[in-house]
């Protein structure tokens, strides 16, 4: 197929290009500045130009805690229209499949874990990431009703797990966690700082997954499209806590130093844990493990950021 990959430079994107070239597959894979998916019009013309037979939707403004609560307009807004607008413009162009990535941030914030595909729009939000689950819930919900109006569209979308990985960021302020816990224990390392704070009180529970893991679901997926339910969670099915994680990482690193909690900071939901019954039955499984995609992302992040 010739398939549309929005969000290419992003980490999702770059782990499904890195593996692209072993599966039959052609990619458009567009720049921003080439493709930009907060312009109605012109994504319009992008797509009725090269006519993809599929659209993996795989941009966003994406970032932890801290970004979140800072920029709750951009988060909301910008996730809000580029959604809209590559969903509106593929289904008017007659594009027949579609995969929308969301998030399991879309889950309700008092939900009982694990988290079943059907509990979306179930309940009250979590406050700290709330504009971005909007945007990822109307994205979603739009891709359901695109089905109903239509039979010959396969519009559907995966939930995956908080990631990780290769091409991540590595800011303190607007990278996911575990890429952030890396850079802050590798530089306390370097640094002789024998202390290394964590916010909140460290039980709270993720699930976090190799970026490369879900880029190979990605493909399984293109392969079984049409046996993939409507809303499919892809993560572990399994979590840690955050002082874990942190002990994870520090293990990796080789730093000894010690933790201390910062109890006034928030730390979002207590659990956000997905139930993989439907992943399992849909035949797919992860394959790399935490200490595993620690010492590969660690290795990237030495290659890529400390060549000094």
């Amino acid at each position: 197929m010739k398939i549309l990959l929005t969000g290419a430079n992003g980490m999702v994107g770059q782990n499904v290009l890195a593996i692209a070239s072993d599966y039959q597959h052609d990619f458009l894979s567009p720049s921003s500045s080439e493709l930009n998916l907060l312009d109605a019009p012109s994504v319009h013309k992008y797509i009725d130009k090269h006519q993809p037979d599929m659209v993996v939707h795989a941009a966003g403004i994406v970032g932890g805690i801290q970004a979140n609560m800072a920029k709750p307009v951009k988060f909301l807004v910008d996730n809000m229209l580029m959604g809209l607008n590559i969903l509106t413009a593929a289904n008017d162009a007659g594009v027949t499949r579609f995969l929308n990535l969301s998030s399991s941030c879309m889950y309700p914030r008092d939900a009982v874990n694990p988290l079943s595909e059907d509990l979306i729009l179930k309940g009250e939000l979590e406050p700290t990431n709330e504009g971005y689950a909007l945007a990822k819930v109307t994205s979603t919900r739009l891709c359901e009703y695109i089905c109903q109006e239509n039979s010959i569209r396969l519009y559907k979308t995966i939930i995956p797990c908080n990631l990780y990985g290769r091409f991540d960021k590595f800011d303190p302020n607007h990278s996911h966690m575990i890429p952030a816990v890396i850079r802050k224990i590798d530089e306390a390392k370097r640094n002789n700082i024998a202390e290394i704070d964590i916010w909140g009180d460290g039980q709270a529970r993720r699930e976090f997954m190799y970026a490369e893991d879900l880029a190979e679901f990605i493909f399984y997926a293109l392969d079984n499209f049409a046996a993939m339910p409507q809303n499919l969670n892809v993560g572990l099915g399994t979590d840690y806590t955050i002082n874990e994680y942190y002990q994870a990482v520090s293990d990796v690193v080789g730093y000894t130093g010690e933790f201390k909690h910062d109890l006034s900071k928030p730390v979002g939901m207590r659990q956000k844990l997905i139930d993989d019954a439907k992943l399992k039955t849909f035949g797919w499984g992860y394959k790399t493990s935490l200490q595993a995609g620690i010492q590969k992302t660690y290795d990237f992040y030495l290659s890529e950021y400390c060549n000094d």
